[in-house]
């Protein structure tokens, strides 16, 4: 039996390029887990894998690797920065205990970062913070500390203080013992010395430590009576009080270093140890059923109780694919029969595997708290649920927001179009926000995913892991189409050839529906006009046209057909002659019903430094964009706005122009709303001449 007390399932999370991966390397190599530190830069960082085909085996660690720091294990999930990977970082979230948040000593709070932590607080993550390039020009611990404050509306728990800044950062004060940690400049972790606080800083020291203490007894009414009654709190009281308010998320302990130069990782890793929460401190998951209604039972942290699993991530190395997954009830052992409930399959578990660095460790089995990497599962995808086949039961139901952009791909040479397939057939597996699918007409394979970077990413996935070069045609923007007007109207399908003829006569009311809703269906039929046994049919031939609009070939969305009246024929009606006339009706109907296209629209999440702000709304304005708010920051203005998909492509380099490279963005899909007339035109113009090349 593991003592899961000594257990921490950790993320890393952070904007692009606020060195979580570099942070990463460090912890590996302060734990003893790599002997050698790989640098992002060199391309030969442990976690990072694009690069690194040559060794395959490394790409597993981009998941989850495990190391051991005083005693705990720690098992770290290193996630995506990325915006268009959002998924990847929310699916991650869902089954860590707790996290690092990195931020950047100059850039400070990044708009993803605001979008990580904004997951965070929605899976209740309990988390520390942990400023980082400290040794950067411009870098400002402080400003940082107030911004998490004021952006993310989070108190952060200053726990060490910098000495000295930029190029004279040498090391950290912690606010506990009252001790100076002074590094070396050799650039090794454990070059460090232990001295007294140096004379210019012992009065912010005793200022900071007196802020952590107040905001720390405020957890425990005990201590926080001895602290105001003038007695000295000792330090493994207040670490009880923060340990407590991390759990809570009142407040975020908060340290600074710089992972580059291997300062303050160590801290950060005590902290982990001593603050974040072991898999039985946190709140159990609640199950559910498949359509995600809350059953009332929690998957308890207990070995004894029905196994149920969750995986979260899905890579494939050079052993085949290997689904990451975090066991939070029951126990799974090798050549258990676990049930996926998403497919309805069993599968068998052939080998279990612990992830040690590029190095894996077999297990006879895994229970409640562990996370492992299972091999030979056939049919699983990210966030699918396994669990005991005799008590079934779902942990969360998969929702997955519709791709919103695609693109024509080919492999340039003959050879290559199999290899592809089965490329993106793993691609897939790995990211359920990413499609792949065959245009009938034309045969091309179209890749759908979030956003211009998405796929861009698995072009490039496409190329260098698996060697494949491939033809990239222009991004189309997933329209729909729907209706405005509410329509009465009636078709009668009669054929009389030789042998019995067909007969189906309906009347009928097609108007939309809320938005949302999709396509329904009801019979108002009395008398036996229309027999209840041909209603299914009628309903099919309508659903059936739901995935072609009549303007452009577009799927329809909210659309719903009342069945009023009809008639049928004792001999000649059947259930196909009801669907052909449903099917006929609906191209009839659906042009006079006040039809249009809907664009996607994007939620957009701009920063610009002051000076530019002007240009840059000026700019989202002329992409038809609705600014909804403005958010004056330290070191410039939040912009949110709404803007159409088609308008934003190329929109990072338009950004980075107008703002001399300081501009940012994150953006995610939001709604569908109609086009205007121009556009629309526009939309159907294109369409028609795409499907006419394809004819």
């Amino acid at each position: 039996m593991k003592d899961l007390s000594r257990y921490r399932n950790i993320g890393i999370f952070a904007h692009v390029d606020a060195g979580k991966t570099t942070t990463t390397e460090r912890i590996l190599k302060l734990t003893g887990k790599v002997h050698k530190i790989g640098e992002v830069h060199d391309g030969a960082a442990t976690t990072d894998f694009m690069d690194q085909e040559k060794e395959r085996g490394i790409t597993i660690q981009s998941a989850a690797t495990s190391c051991f720091w005083n005693e705990h294990q720690l098992n770290i999930i290193d996630t995506p920065g990325h915006v268009d990977f959002t998924i990847e970082v929310y699916r991650s979230l869902k089954v860590l205990d707790g996290g690092v948040g990195v931020f950047c000593g100059s850039g400070g709070v990044e708009p993803q970062s605001e979008t990580n932590w904004r997951y965070a607080n929605d899976s209740e993550v309990a988390r520390i913070i942990y400023v980082n390039k400290l040794d950067r020009t411009g870098a400002d611990f402080y400003r940082v500390v107030k911004q998490v404050n004021d952006v993310l509306a989070a108190t952060p728990l200053v726990m060490v203080l910098p000495i000295g800044i930029e190029n004279d950062f040498v090391g950290v004060v912690d606010l506990l013992t009252e001790k100076a940690w002074i590094w070396d400049d050799s650039g090794e972790p454990m070059n460090y010395e232990i001295q007294d606080v140096p004379e210019d800083m012992v009065d912010d020291v005793a200022e900071w430590r007196e802020k952590l203490i107040e905001l720390a007894v405020e957890q425990d009414d005990a201590t926080m009576e001895k602290y105001l009654e003038g007695e000295e709190v000792s330090i493994d009281e207040l670490k009880a009080c923060i340990r407590k308010g991390t759990h809570d998320l009142s407040f975020f302990p908060t340290y600074c270093g710089s992972s580059f130069k291997n300062k303050g990782v160590q801290l950060v890793l005590d902290a982990v140890v001593d603050y974040l929460p072991s898999p039985t401190e946190v709140k159990p998951q609640p199950e559910v059923d498949i359509e995600g209604n809350e059953t009332g039972g929690m998957a308890e942290v207990n070995p004894e109780y029905p196994l149920r699993a969750l995986a979260f991530k899905i890579m494939d190395d050079r052993f085949g694919a290997l689904t990451f997954t975090r066991v939070y009830s029951g126990t799974l052992k090798k050549g258990d029969t676990i049930l996926n409930t998403a497919t309805g399959k069993t599968e068998r578990v052939s080998r279990i595997v612990e992830m040690h660095a590029d190095d894996r460790q077999e297990m006879d089995s895994a229970q409640a708290g562990d996370i492992v990497a299972l091999l030979g599962m056939k049919t699983v995808q990210t966030g699918h649920t396994l669990c005991d086949p005799k008590k079934p039961a779902t942990l969360e139901p998969m929702v997955f927001p519709d791709p919103v952009i695609s693109i024509a791909i080919e492999a340039k040479d003959k050879g290559g179009s199999e290899k592809m397939g089965i490329a993106l057939g793993k691609m897939v597996q790995e990211d359920p926000s990413f499609q792949v699918e065959t245009d009938q007409e034309s045969g091309e394979t179209i890749l759908k995913g979030m956003g211009e970077l998405h796929l861009d990413i698995k072009v490039d996935i496409l190329k260098r892991t698996h060697g494949i070069e491939v033809e990239v045609g222009k991004p189309q923007v997933a329209y729909r189409e729907s209706i405005t007007k509410v329509l009465t109207d009636s078709y009668t399908h009669k054929k009389q050839s030789g042998g019995s003829g067909q007969f189906g006569k309906i009347e009928y009311t097609i108007e939309p529906n809320e938005v949302g809703e999709g396509f329904s269906f009801e019979s108002k039929v009395t008398g036996g006009n229309v027999p209840r046994e041909f209603w299914p049919a009628v309903e099919k031939g309508f659903a059936s046209c739901m995935e072609k609009g009549m303007l452009a070939g577009f799927p329809v969305v909210d659309f719903k057909v009342t069945l009023t009246d009809g008639g049928f024929h004792p001999v000649d009606s059947s259930a196909i002659a009801f669907e052909i006339a449903a099917k006929a009706g609906y191209r009839q109907s659906f042009v006079k019903a006040g039809p249009q296209i809907l664009e996607p629209i994007m939620a957009v999440d701009a920063f610009a430094p002051e000076d530019y702000v002007g240009d840059v709304i000026g700019d989202l304005n002329r992409r038809r964009g609705m600014i909804k708010s403005q958010e004056p920051g330290p070191t410039g203005v939040r912009i949110k706005a709404d803007v159409p998909l088609s308008e934003m492509f190329g929109y990072i380099g338009d950004l980075r122009t107008m703002t001399s490279g300081r501009g940012q963005f994150s953006m995610t899909f939001d709604h569908y709303s109609p086009c205007p007339r121009n556009v629309a035109e526009e939309v159907i113009k294109e369409a028609k001449e795409r499907q006419g090349v394809a004819a």
